[in-house]
């Protein structure tokens, strides 16, 4: 584990981060992606299905390929977020923050005192090195990644009174959700929705956070970075798995007529 937060000083230095999602709770996948060449891998447990334990070997896994984890949590728990700071996850992604304060309830989840309400434990947890970095409670504010979704209708009136809390570093807009907010879910390329989303990458920048995204149709890296996008989400370890072995599957179903019996 790096005693600090490589990919908020890749931010800082002005570079853009491309992330990888890992839907699965595989170990093994999330080696393979960092030596693939995926070095910041977005661990998904809103939407995967990863326990707090296997939360755990996967941010173990991840490190130590070389790689960075960031976390995007199920919901905005403090419970949740003080047991996975305690792990050593530093960059964090909640999901459907529409407030200001929202936004001030994670910040003061994340933060110790001060500053926030963090429980302390320092001495005794893995993001400490168990103890082994004496200045741990004493950089872990200013190590903190927070990133806020704004993926809803409400969070897009309110962009930057959440951008003014102070702590939230990045504003992450979710297409999808923010599309399904105005009725128009899968409908990405509505007028409506690419409007909407240009408005608030106009807001966004004007704030001075960094901004995220994930891409999709029309929307590739080199597109998103160009138009001030400075972490850009991409390609699924499920999604991945599942095209490669369909692929696989159809040619092997073209060689053998006994392909897929029993």
């Amino acid at each position: 584990m790096s005693h600090r937060n490589r990919t908020k000083l890749a931010l800082k230095q002005g570079r853009a981060i491309s992330a990888l999602w890992l839907e699965s709770a595989s170990p093994e996948l999330a080696e393979i992606a960092v030596w693939a060449g995926w070095k910041t891998i977005l661990i998904d447990n809103e939407h995967g299905v990863s326990s707090l334990e296997h939360t755990a070997h996967l941010v173990r896994a991840i490190e130590a390929a070389g790689g960075e984890a960031v976390l995007r949590i199920p919901a905005n728990d403090p419970t949740y977020l003080k047991k996975i700071l305690d792990m050593g996850v530093r960059s964090i992604m909640v999901p459907m923050v529409n407030s200001a304060a929202q936004a001030q309830a994670i910040v003061d989840a994340c933060r110790y005192p001060p500053h926030g309400q963090r429980g302390y434990a320092a001495p005794i947890v893995r993001a400490s090195g168990y103890g082994a970095f004496s200045d741990y409670a004493s950089q872990a504010n200013d190590d903190l990644l927070l990133i806020t979704q704004i993926e809803h209708t409400e969070g897009a009136d309110n962009v930057e009174a959440i951008a003014e809390v102070d702590g939230i570093d990045m504003l992450f807009i979710g297409p999808n959700d923010l599309a399904g907010s105005m009725g128009l879910l899968e409908r990405l390329e509505a007028p409506e929705v690419r409007s909407l989303i240009e408005d608030l990458e106009r807001r966004i920048a004007n704030s001075g956070r960094w901004m995220g995204t994930i891409t999709g149709p029309g929307r590739d890296v080199t597109t998103l970075t160009n138009s001030g996008y400075r972490f850009v989400a991409g390609p699924n370890d499920i999604a991945l798995l599942a095209s490669t072995l369909r692929h696989e599957a159809a040619l092997w179903r073209e060689q053998s007529a006994d392909f897929g019996g029993s």
